[in-house]
């Protein structure tokens, strides 16, 4: 199945080299500083995790949402989100290769990755995070693979892929709260220390999930004639909307203790994303455009006419996912390391090589799932796929 995706019109292949073009831009960046070191980076003794890591963080979370779609439709026979499952799980595949892609830029020389595994240590959650991402991937890939399949032959899906199914239900919340861990339990980061972190890990992944599959079938609708369902659509509508409450009640929970606590390791960096700190300002104008964006998209989402009217609910989706993307995707990983042990305000600017080499790695991420999206609608649209 997969020469369906070697088929296509003019506008899909000026898409396709775009993202190639895009591919070689973000290669050349990465061999740069192969070549040169992660001196090129905005990284450095006081923030060492920054623009890639984020990345992964965001990413891992859109592939565990991938739980909002298999679990109503396997566990309770949702039936409306059939047409979706596949470009959900398809979407997970790239978004977890995009997600381990940021992490080998961000250790430098790649074969220090292969420590991981060549040294365990079963006592870090990091070694935990490396068995569950490849390990969600192919499970993924696998049951959307087959799933396709089965329909193009008018079969039923076989007891094994029925098994990798299920295991995949407590496998993404595990997998997405180990990466919440790596993070919560790293001594010395008051921002991350919080007995919170998993579930707003969850409840932004569910969201920042929703809202991107929302997108893809407003945008599958009219340029490929793949109808994804207006009752599938609604259930994501009404899933993003609920968790971006949750969401905000999280993040206000946090906001109070830490304030309220006056505890320096742990209120110092939220006095710095919320009004800066001596003159230091870099991530405020970020972390407000993120709590405006979140209560933003909730208020858009309260109106049926929001809901209702595509138009409007792309714009609310979007609006989601910048709030969402700056919270998980650029504030929360280098945020921790503001000030520093010292004491210090080190602020983190990224360079244009991350952002050069992120670029490349979303394009390739985006090729993949192209492909991948290239061969569901290749199939249905031989009539193979049913739309219901």
């Amino acid at each position: 199945m997969i020469e369906k995706a070697l088929h296509g019109g003019k506008g899909y292949w000026t898409w396709v080299i775009f993202l190639v073009a895009g591919v070689g831009l973000g290669l050349s960046a990465y061999l740069y500083q192969l070549q040169e070191g992660l001196w090129l980076t905005g990284m450095s003794r006081n923030v060492s995790w920054g623009f890639y890591i984020s990345q992964f963080t965001f990413l891992v979370g859109v592939a565990a949402s991938v739980l909002m779609v298999i679990l109503p439709l396997y566990l309770h026979d949702f039936k409306a989100f059939a047409p979706i499952t596949a470009l959900a799980q398809f979407l997970t595949v790239g978004t977890l290769v995009m997600s381990l892609l940021f992490i080998f830029s961000d250790v430098g020389m790649p074969m220090r990755i292969l420590n991981v595994p060549l040294n365990p240590t079963p006592g870090s959650m990091l070694f935990y995070d490396t068995i569950f991402l490849p390990g969600f991937m192919l499970i993924n890939l696998v049951i959307g693979w087959t799933a396709v399949g089965v329909e193009k032959r008018h079969t039923s899906l076989p007891p094994w892929v029925k098994f990798l199914i299920y295991v995949s239900f407590p496998w993404a919340v595990v997998m997405h709260t180990v990466t919440a861990f790596i993070y919560a339990g790293t001594p010395g980061r008051g921002f991350w220390m919080t007995a919170i972190m998993a579930p707003r890990f969850l409840t932004t992944a569910f969201a920042a999930g929703c809202a991107i599959l929302i997108l893809l079938s407003l945008v599958l609708r009219p340029l490929a004639r793949f109808d994804a369902g207006e009752k599938a659509i609604q259930k994501l509508v009404t899933i993003m909307f609920y968790t971006l409450i949750i969401n905000a009640f999280l993040l206000a929970v946090e906001y109070f203790t830490a304030f309220y606590s006056h505890v320096p390791a742990y209120s110092e960096t939220f006095r710095y994303l919320f009004f800066g700190i001596d003159g230091n300002t870099a991530f405020v104008p970020w972390f407000w455009v993120m709590n405006l964006a979140i209560l933003g998209a909730i208020a858009l989402l309260a109106f049926p006419g929001t809901r209702n009217n595509h138009v409007r609910l792309s714009e609310a989706c979007v609006v989601a996912l910048v709030g969402l993307w700056i919270d998980k995707g650029f504030l929360l990983v280098p945020a921790a390391f503001i000030p520093n042990v010292f004491g210090r305000i080190m602020e983190y600017p990224p360079s244009w090589v991350e952002l050069t080499v992120s670029f490349g790695i979303y394009c390739l991420g985006i090729l993949l799932v192209t492909a991948l999206y290239k061969v569901i609608i290749a199939v249905r649209g031989e009539g193979h796929l049913s739309p219901s």
